[in-house]
């Protein structure tokens, strides 16, 4: 019987690995094709303007225009390169633990954030320093300005 539920058990582990590789894979899919479109678009969009007379103002906004869409193009990469390193890590069995306190990340934020390194509470924890770093600088600052 003890062999019967550890056989359960591990197709158990084995079925929540191959969905969570699948759900990881299906998203880095869409974020690459995301990515490589929209460079595309940039890329054809910078030289259609090429050959066209633009006055200064209207050279600046695309310049800006250009540049947004470069950040946003920026941060869809970032959010690859952390699903492409939250395969490797289900790959190598170490997909799915807080890497504060070693502790199982909650399936629920997985699903929500599949490429989350901590568990709830050590993110809460972090989110909590940053934040009373940021106020503390925002203290500090007008000391700073006022020293000048």
């Amino acid at each position: 019987m003890a062999q019967t539920s550890t056989t359960t058990t591990a197709r158990g582990a084995q079925r929540r690995h191959d969905e969570l590789r699948q759900m990881l894979t299906e998203r880095g899919r869409l974020l690459s094709d995301e990515v490589h479109g929209q460079l595309r678009g940039v890329r054809a969009d910078v030289a259609a303007r090429s050959h066209d007379s633009q006055d200064d103002g209207e050279l600046a906004d695309n310049d800006l225009q250009d540049e947004i869409r470069l950040a946003l193009i920026q941060l869809k990469a970032e959010t690859l390169n952390k699903v492409n390193e939250a395969l490797a890590r289900l790959e190598e069995g170490r997909y799915g633990w807080c890497h504060e306190c070693g502790g199982e990340i909650a399936e629920r934020r997985l699903r929500a954030l599949p490429f989350a390194v901590r568990c709830t509470r050590c993110e809460q924890v972090r989110e909590a320093a940053s934040q009373q770093t940021e106020a503390r600088g925002r203290r500090e600052a007008p000391l700073l300005h006022a020293a000048l």
